[in-house]
């Protein structure tokens, strides 16, 4: 889990790159589970409800939420923290839920400094948008704790797809060994279907029932603490892929190789784009690429940085990020892999383990 004392240090980074604007007063999710370690279960019954944290000139934070959230949030990591009643299971609501923290944000000044309509909040979007760039080790760990659910969740999916079964069942199980893995319920969500081709190259599971020959699309995040994992194999249904498969497979094997090994703090995403459809290019292949080579990693999905054919960014040490080529070709079917990685000066290091093979 995220630390106190990296919430503490990303909250010091963030004001002394911010004007002075103090108290600051964050509402947006993404800030909050940055700065605070502060989040809201999208399975829970009050996931459309958040809170504010005001973050004084001396680094002082206090955080404020609806008193009826649910127990995850006492995770959270401010100096002080207000529950505010609202409603209790014995009476009616004391306000409407929208305007409990109302009385908190008039105390602070009345503004919510992230809301776009602010006339700090875009600039506050930006830089906390770059300060998540660079990935603290507390960070870094709970990416870890999310892989390491989603390794689980392949192995399952390796040993499991096979013809007869359906992509609602394939998913079930693939989320179940997730969840075992991580000792806890939570949010499993991705691409669990079959792909044909360029008609269809991911999606949500269906009551298709599987069969032989099918490439199953196996993309998916687990989410722990609003931290999440990304990460691709492709299932051969039945195990026996044909040649033509087997050689999507290969290419695309090769291209997340070569990109991998561009991967380095100073180099442009640009180039290592560049380096994965190269490979494809030279089988003659390059036109069936056609999805991104990848992207950063953190709090939401996708984010920077976007390894894309026209990319303008420049990798960072810190950044996670994936690399996901692939090729859909109709009459063969569509495949995609892809790995998640820590950039470092000196290169990378892959932080997913799962094996990738059509069987």
């Amino acid at each position: 889990m995220l630390t106190a004392e990296g919430c503490r240090a990303r909250r010091q980074r963030f004001l002394d790159r911010l004007p002075p604007s103090h108290p600051v007063v964050l509402a947006d999710p993404l800030h909050l589970r940055y700065f605070a370690n502060f989040y809201v279960d999208a399975i829970s019954s009050s996931a459309d409800f958040g809170g504010l944290l005001v973050i004084n000139s001396d680094g002082h934070a206090t955080l404020y939420h609806d008193a009826k959230l649910p127990g995850g949030v006492a995770k959270a990591h401010a100096d002080a923290v207000e529950k505010l009643p609202w409603y209790t299971g014995q009476e009616p609501e004391l306000a409407p839920r929208r305007l409990v923290l109302r009385p908190a944000l008039e105390a602070n000044g009345g503004r919510v400094h992230d809301s776009i309509a602010d006339p700090i909040g875009p600039q506050v979007i930006k830089l906390v948008s770059e300060l998540r760039r660079a990935k603290d080790p507390d960070e870094v760990e709970l990416l870890k704790t999310c892989m390491k659910a989603s390794d689980a969740g392949h192995a399952w999916g390796l040993a499991n797809i096979k013809p007869g079964i359906t992509e609602l069942a394939a998913y079930a199980g693939v989320a179940a060994a997730a969840y075992a893995s991580l000792g806890q319920f939570t949010t499993v969500y991705g691409d669990f279907t079959v792909s044909p081709g360029s008609k269809k190259r991911g999606g949500p599971p269906t009551p298709h029932v599987l069969e032989a020959g099918e490439l199953f699309i196996l993309d998916y995040s687990v989410i722990v603490q609003g931290y999440r994992s990304d990460f691709t194999n492709t299932i051969c249904v039945g195990g026996q892929p044909t040649a033509d498969q087997q050689r999507l497979m290969d290419l695309s094997l090769a291209a997340i190789a070569a990109g991998a090994k561009e991967l380095k703090a100073g180099v442009t995403c640009q180039h290592v784009y560049d380096a994965m459809r190269a490979v494809f290019a030279a089988a003659g292949m390059a036109e069936f690429f056609t999805t991104h080579g990848g992207h950063g990693l953190g709090i939401s999905h996708p984010e920077p940085p976007f390894i894309v054919r026209h990319s303008t960014e420049t990798l960072i040490a810190g950044d996670v990020v994936t690399l996901e080529p692939g090729l859909y070709v109709d009459g063969i079917g569509g495949l995609r892999i892809e790995h998640n990685y820590l950039v470092t000066e000196q290169g990378a290091e892959q932080l997913s383990n799962h094996r990738i093979a059509l069987s």
